[in-house]
């Protein structure tokens, strides 16, 4: 059975809330609804026939209250539960209410719940106030609320009489204490208070990015009033929010949505001097539409903000409001928009030193001199999906809880540090620390001899790659602009892959490589940015937004560049000039942190004839810039940091490559216990078979794969180096052999 509470049940739990809120309160108990049921005529009336000391019956329940239930104290945070006692109140109430076949659950019903309880208060005054004449004040109860509804039902045409549209808002005057002050908008907030004095459309529409502070305007509007710094037509006014939540929560008969909405707009208009502040706006379009042709509660507002007698206050988002609240032209036109810009660096330093205070005393820390603009100009660059001044505030707060979980040992004073405020963004943010501290330059100085270790001959490539990340480092490139947008030419197994893998490596930070010869197509365009809004995929997303969304700090490699489609170059050109790729849905992902590196072949086939002829001095790699400059559009090579032009190999290069190829194998014999050395005759060998300056350092990988390693395979399977040994490959009749091998 579906059972409803009247409105004078509904009445009594709202002002029991109030009343537990105001005494600071955990539970709501029985008392709290016997003191909210004294708030009722009908329930007054029916005691005082029975009982004549209502005033002492009042006081008594009142110091129950205060001084017999302890209260939460003012700086602990708590939610408001209900209590056990009034649980069975409740439940017995509910029964009463099912045996009687009755279609509301009254308050009588809930007096009997409370009669039958133990060890209650509220039981023992009441039954102490009628003593033996119980059965009548219940039956004088009932008939005192009957006449109540009955004359709600006559008087149903002015639902105003119904306090019960207080629970459907919250007064943000009330709420000034547990909410940051507002620092600065002090233009923003004059405009508010100019349309809030017009004599008609006097409602202000917040329209700004999320974090920017709109609510906050909303609570600093609240705090002049209480000040009283407004003008005299704003003078004591209240700020109710509206929840519209709370206002659609179980509206589920067709006319609930209507009836509650005007009785809460009937009921400020009553009060008077009130303003509702209507957070996401934009939800009020389409809320409690049933169908085509029902009314939404824009709609139903419409009166309210046309008659100009109560001011509302609206805030939204650009993105929400050109979606949804741009549709209603009626409703664009009752407001007054006034733009909240995100705040300037300097802006945002001043609002959080104001708030530092604040946090300071919440997390019992002290942040040191230099942190706050330090937190804010490191969020402002490396958080970019969000706004100031909302997310240099996360960046303090969540310092200051870091702080309190790992405190300092043997230090009194708990301070946040910068050093602390760059391990939290690392977390955060995924970047690497490596890019944000200021002061660790040691890993850097060593990165060119670091690369150069690994890569061979390839001197000029490696010192413009760590000339790169230095300046950006040094802070001397354009900060909207990738780290560097590299293109490395030069033939094929010369390094340029393997520079990209070993810078990622050395700077400890992830490698996203994209072969570009599987975006030949057209259509493959749309796997790495999303594909259109009513294409197959469109919510999957694009593989090369998502990746650097993922880690925005990488080297992205995009290997054999020339073999895409030209439609990528054009996604390209956004990304080197403004270090921005926006995916199918309009999100930006942030390339400010990227190394763009791009590998080319372009005109492997002419670079051969250059070194044709006698006293030639052009390399294969100046050959093929030419036909790089005739391959790639204009455009596109003047966005390049630089292009990067790799050797031929020659045998120096061949020899240094050979040996680290060979160091690699040793390391995977070694795992099973498996010693190598090769004669003087066996390296020369292997150089001379792998050494092509067509093929480059892949053929040394061939030589190794095809005739050093099956060697080992067959000892180490079948044969003598089963449970490890040591060997030394020598030549014979012109082919490798293993011979067993003594170091002594």
């Amino acid at each position: 059975m579906d059972i409803k509470n009247t409105e004078a049940v509904n009445r009594a739990f709202t002002s029991a809330q109030h009343i537990a809120i105001q005494y600071r309160h955990e539970f709501i108990t029985p008392e709290h609804l016997l003191n909210a049921l004294m708030e009722q005529d009908s329930f007054v009336n029916a005691l005082g026939e029975y009982y004549s000391g209502i005033q002492e019956f009042s006081h008594a329940l009142k110091e129950y209250l205060r001084t017999k239930i302890e209260s939460v104290p003012k700086e602990m945070e708590y939610e408001l539960e209900v209590s056990s006692q009034l649980n069975e109140v409740l439940q017995q109430a509910y029964l009463v209410t099912e045996y009687s076949h009755a279609d509301l659950l009254n308050i009588p019903h809930l007096v009997q719940g409370i009669l039958q309880l133990e060890d209650s208060q509220a039981c023992y005054l009441l039954k102490d106030a009628v003593k033996d004449d119980l059965p009548d004040f219940i039956s004088t109860l009932i008939y005192h609320y009957e006449e109540e509804e009955s004359m709600d039902e006559e008087a149903a045409s002015e639902p105003a009489q119904s306090e019960s549209w207080r629970s459907y808002v919250t007064c943000l005057n009330d709420l000034l204490d547990s909410h940051n002050p507002l620092i600065g908008r002090e233009a923003e907030l004059e405009r508010t208070i100019q349309v809030l004095c017009r004599r008609e459309k006097n409602n202000p529409l917040h329209v700004g990015e999320p974090g920017v502070g709109k609510t906050a305007l909303a609570y600093g509007l609240a705090a002049r009033i209480e000040a009283g710094n407004v003008p005299e037509r704003l003078a004591h006014c209240r700020i109710y929010e509206l929840d519209l939540g709370n206002l659609l929560a179980g509206t589920q008969y067709r006319g609930d949505f209507e009836k509650r909405l005007k009785s809460i707009m009937e009921g400020v208009r009553n009060e008077g001097h009130v303003i509702v502040y209507i957070d996401e706006i934009h939800n009020l379009i389409g809320a409690g539409r049933t169908g085509d042709g029902s009314m939404d509660a824009s709609n139903l507002l419409k009166p309210y903000l046309e008659a100009g007698d109560i001011r509302f206050i609206g805030a939204t988002t650009y993105e929400e409001f050109n979606r949804y609240f741009a549709s209603s032209k009626g409703m664009v036109r009752r407001f007054q928009q006034i733009d909240i810009l995100e705040p300037s660096i300097e802006e945002t330093i001043h609002i959080i030193e104001g708030l530092k205070k604040k946090y300071e005393t919440f997390h019992g820390v002290v942040y040191e001199e230099g942190v706050i603009p330090y937190a804010v100009s490191v969020s402002a660059r490396f958080i970019n999906d969000r706004f100031l001044p909302d997310k240099a505030i996360d960046l303090i707060d969540e310092s200051g809880a870091y702080r309190v979980m790992h405190p300092l040992k043997r230090k009194k004073k708990q301070t946040v540090d910068k050093s602390l405020i760059t391990d939290v963004l690392a977390r955060v943010c995924k970047v690497d620390a490596l890019a944000l501290k200021e002061e660790d330059t040691a890993s850097l100085e060593t990165l060119h001899p670091r690369i150069s270790a690994k890569i061979y001959g390839q001197d000029e490539a490696v010192r413009q790659v760590v000339e790169a990340v230095q300046m950006s480092k040094a802070g001397l490139l354009d900060e909207n602009k990738p780290l560097a947008s590299l293109l490395f030419v030069g033939p094929t197994g010369v390094g340029k892959t393997e520079v990209a893998k070993v810078l990622a490596t050395e700077l400890g930070i992830a490698l996203q490589r994209f072969d570009m010869s599987e975006y030949t197509e057209k259509h493959t365009v749309a796997k790495l940015i999303g594909s259109p809004a009513g294409y197959v995929g469109y919510e999957d997303g694009g593989l090369l937004t998502d990746a650097i969304r993922k880690t925005p700090n990488c080297v992205l490699l995009l290997d054999e560049i020339e073999k895409a489609h030209p439609d990528v170059f054009n996604i390209l050109l956004q990304v080197m000039d403004y270090a921005v790729l926006t995916d199918n849905k309009g999100r930006k992902a942030d390339c400010r942190h990227v190394v763009l590196i791009m590998t080319s072949n372009a005109g492997a086939q002419f670079a051969r004839q250059a070194s044709v002829g006698f006293n030639s001095q052009i390399t294969a790699g100046e050959a093929m810039l030419k036909q790089v400059k005739k391959t790639f559009k204009p455009e596109f090579i003047n966005r390049l940091s630089a292009t990067v032009v790799f050797h031929d190999m020659d045998k120096q290069m061949a020899t240094l490559i050979l040996s680290k190829k060979l160091g690699e194998l040793r390391q995977k014999l070694a795992a099973r216990q498996v010693e190598m050395e090769l004669s003087s005759e066996a390296q020369d060998w292997l150089l001379e078979q792998g050494f092509t300056k067509e093929y480059g350092a892949r053929e040394i990988d061939r030589v190794i794969a095809s005739q050093l390693k099956p060697l080992f395979m067959r000892e180490i399977l079948f044969g003598s180096l089963k449970t490890g040994g040591k060997v030394r490959v020598e030549m014979e009749e012109n082919k490798l052999k293993l011979r067993e091998w003594s170091s002594n």
